[in-house]
């Protein structure tokens, strides 16, 4: 694989494993009122290239977030009990939009890279037309 091929290929990794992410923040913002709602998250592991070469990433199982739900008073709620609270989600919403800022940060840089890959391979293919 040439060295042009092989950067955007690990671009477009770093590209989908952050849009995953942004996908399960977005999921996790969504569902912070849900009760009972477990807050998801996702890893990077390094993904392996057909010989070995390693640079790609990709994102591992997706994972509950096994902290305390928060206990909310609400006696008028239909899951509250007899003492009126019920279990809400476990997702703070101001981690959540730092974890998605950093997602998007991080996508932005790899879509960044991406263009710079392939206005270089552009630029060869015209230096070599002439």
């Amino acid at each position: 694989m040439s060295d042009f091929s092989q950067a955007l290929s690990i671009t477009s990794s770093g590209l989908q494993a952050q849009a995953q992410r942004l996908r399960h923040l977005s999921e996790n913002i969504a569902n912070a009122d849900t009760p009972g709602y477990r807050r998801k998250t996702v890893s990077f592991e390094a993904a392996l290239g057909g010989a070995g070469e390693a640079g790609a990433v990709r994102t591992g199982p997706v994972q509950l977030d096994r902290s305390d739900l928060e206990r909310v008073y609400d006696p008028a709620h239909p899951l509250s009990d007899e003492d009126g609270h019920y279990e809400g989600s476990n997702v703070d919403l101001v981690i959540e939009i730092a974890d998605a800022r950093e997602a998007q940060r991080s996508y932005e840089a790899n879509l960044k890279m991406f263009e710079q890959a392939r206005q270089m391979s552009s630029r060869l293919l015209d230096l070599l037309r002439r």
